[in-house]
């Protein structure tokens, strides 16, 4: 299926790994161009370098032109970091056609831990700079008619977990915050903003949060990630190029009647019916 985004701009968050670079590396071959960011710079362009070569294979199949990948290693989320993606020489500046927010979730714990400080960090990363970034671009899309904004944020939105309340309150604001939006008179021109919940995919994150749980357990790192996978109905964690493919649709010309919507990915692992 051909998307129809070959030749847009896209800003690709925390796309030097993982989900991010997954979304990254779906739309790269789909002919989008692409400015992707993290903050680390030696692994930023490590990845920047081999989704140009992706891009550009992609495209020489197509017999069409090869995207650009600028890569921006900065703090996405503070003011600095944010003007310095929009100011890249040879980006769109901030007339991005496609934004996917991402950003890492904050520390599990118990909330008694957890002082006013820890709170604003939270809502700061994964809540207040997608709406930062929905802010600055979204009326440049209107006024081109098309655009859409993929915030990556978890399946712990539709289904939270105790030890995640950080993460289960910041992006449960971003979610409510992006339902209005959504609905707003930006959706009759051609502007969607829906949410992508990711459940266990099979990145460094969880290879860290399995490693860990197998150091608390006494069990083997091999153990861990066998009853983690044998609580999802698809038996196994998914992948982040199956979650770039997913995000990829969402930006497509063929996704414009949806928008407002929370897109669960976990396997089924989600128990309820809605």
């Amino acid at each position: 299926m051909d998307l129809g985004i070959a030749g847009k701009w896209a800003l690709v968050c925390g796309a030097s790994k993982g989900l991010g670079r997954g979304c990254a590396q779906a739309l790269v071959r789909e002919g989008v161009n692409l400015v992707v960011n993290a903050r680390g710079q030696e692994a930023l362009e490590q990845a920047a370098r081999a989704l140009a070569a992706e891009g550009a294979a992609a495209a020489h199949a197509r017999g069409s032109v090869a995207p650009q990948v600028l890569a921006v290693a900065a703090d996405i989320t503070t003011a600095a970091g944010r003007d310095t993606v929009f100011g890249v020489a040879g980006g769109p500046g901030r007339a991005f056609d496609i934004v996917v927010t991402n950003a890492g979730g904050p520390p599990p714990g118990d909330f008694r831990q957890w002082d006013r400080d820890a709170w604003l960090r939270a809502v700061d990363a994964n809540m207040l700079t997608p709406i930062e970034l929905i802010r600055a671009t979204v009326d440049g899309m209107a006024e081109r008619g098309f655009g859409r904004i993929v915030n990556i944020t978890s399946s712990a939105v539709k289904a939270p977990i105790d030890i995640l309340g950080l993460s289960n309150g910041a992006r449960s604001g971003l979610t409510g915050f992006v339902a209005g939006v959504a609905r707003s008179p930006l959706a009759r021109q051609g502007v969607t903003l829906n949410n992508l919940l990711p459940g266990k995919f099979d990145t460094d994150r969880l290879a860290g949060t399995m490693s860990a749980a197998a150091q608390r357990s006494g069990s083997t790192l091999e153990a861990v990630r066998s009853a983690h996978q044998a609580q999802i109905p698809a038996g196994r964690f998914g992948t982040p190029e199956e979650f770039g493919a997913i995000c990829a649709f969402l930006c497509s010309v063929h996704a414009g009647y949806i928008t407002g919507q929370n897109v669960l990915a976990d396997g089924g692992a989600f128990p309820g019916t809605f």
